[in-house]
């Protein structure tokens, strides 16, 4: 059963807007600027969270200022694709790994992973990557940086 998309409108696109300037907006600030009333922008925020369009509302952490220095994507190719739920699944458990993608191509799944330095990347993939026996090999990409970031226009 394909799942059915939620039509967003002017409204609700401006709502949007106004918390990706700042996601700790309060619902009066943004009933004012809006000029709606607080009611309606707390029931329009509720109804993007029902249906999805919001996820939730986090804060967004700067991994450099916390040490965080060595970015990479991993490319995993696994030794039978059967096995990529319970590769996902050992893959969550590891702190170091912050996403990860089913892909087309050549990997099963590509993950990105921050670590302090690079001599912690290493033993990121000797200690705990190459340790998932599922895992054929790997290919790694270190980002040197990261030109554009930026949210779904709406």
């Amino acid at each position: 059963m394909e799942e059915e998309i939620y039509q967003i409108d002017d409204l609700d696109r401006k709502i949007i807007r106004e918390l990706f300037k700042d996601a700790r907006v309060s619902f009066v600030d943004v009933s004012k600027k809006l000029v709606v009333s607080n009611a309606t922008i707390h029931q329009r925020v509720q109804k993007l969270k029902l249906h999805g369009i919001l996820k939730g509302f986090e804060p967004v952490v700067d991994e450099s200022k916390l040490g965080m220095t060595v970015t990479s994507i991993i490319g995993i190719y696994l030794k039978n694709a059967k096995d990529c739920q319970t590769v996902l699944d050992k893959l969550e458990k590891i702190p170091e790994v912050l996403e990860a993608y089913y892909t087309t191509g050549s990997y099963a799944l590509m993950v990105k992973v921050v670590t302090k330095d690079i001599q912690n990347f290493q033993l990121f993939l000797m200690e705990k990557l190459q340790h998932i026996s599922e895992v054929q090999s790997t290919e790694s990409f270190i980002c040197l940086s990261k030109p554009i970031s930026k949210n779904i226009k709406i």
